[in-house]
């Protein structure tokens, strides 16, 4: 998460959202950048109204918009399968080594989900507790052209092309079964709404 002053703009930090490669290009240039423990790195917007905001200053919360970026939802949890299956897991629960990525999205779409398909949302993460969307400025992972204009646009200078980082180096199928593929997106039907609006479906 970063926070830029004078542009009155503050980055939220999606998980899995190429957030990490921005922080690289643009972290020096911030008033604020969270980054340890990932608690703050990835404070969702409900937190920064409610908690950061007041520390930034008394009208914060109401003059500081906001900004993040939805990825594709079978994407995004594909990204996150792979992040957990690195070498470093090993032993955890949060591994997904040894599960499929069928599994996976088995997982997630129980209740209570198991520690390896402990992911969250995407669409609560731009959330309040009813559901409304409360970020001023939301992005598709997949239009980076319209996410680094508008980033120029506010920060008065070119930002470059991100660097690809944490990108896992694991090859693995995450194809699903029709059945399982429909219920995840009935399931997560927020998610998958909120996508489909960012990128004009």
């Amino acid at each position: 998460m970063m926070v830029f002053w004078k542009a009155r703009l503050a980055f939220l930090a999606v998980p899995k959202t190429g957030t990490h490669a921005y922080d690289a290009i643009l972290s020096d240039k911030a008033d604020i950048a969270m980054r340890h423990p990932p608690s703050a790195k990835h404070m969702n917007a409900q937190r920064f109204r409610r908690r950061m905001a007041p520390l930034i200053s008394p009208t914060a919360a109401e003059t500081i918009e906001t900004l993040a970026v939805i990825r594709e939802p079978l994407g995004w949890l594909g990204s996150w399968y792979r992040y957990r299956q690195r070498p470093e897991l090993d032993g955890q629960l949060n591994s997904t080594a040894g599960y499929s990525f069928e599994e996976f999205v088995e997982g997630y779409l129980s209740h209570p989900r198991p520690a390896f398909a402990r992911v969250g949302s995407q669409a609560q993460f731009v959330s309040d507790a009813t559901g409304r969307i409360i970020v001023d400025h939301l992005f598709a992972y997949e239009d980076q052209t319209a996410l680094r204009a508008f980033l120029a646009e506010r920060l008065g200078f070119d930002v470059p092309e991100p660097p690809r980082l944490n990108v896992s180096s694991v090859k693995s199928d995450l194809s699903l079964p029709p059945a399982l593929l429909e219920r995840l997106q009935h399931d997560c039907a927020a998610d998958f709404d909120l996508h489909r609006k960012l990128s004009g479906g």
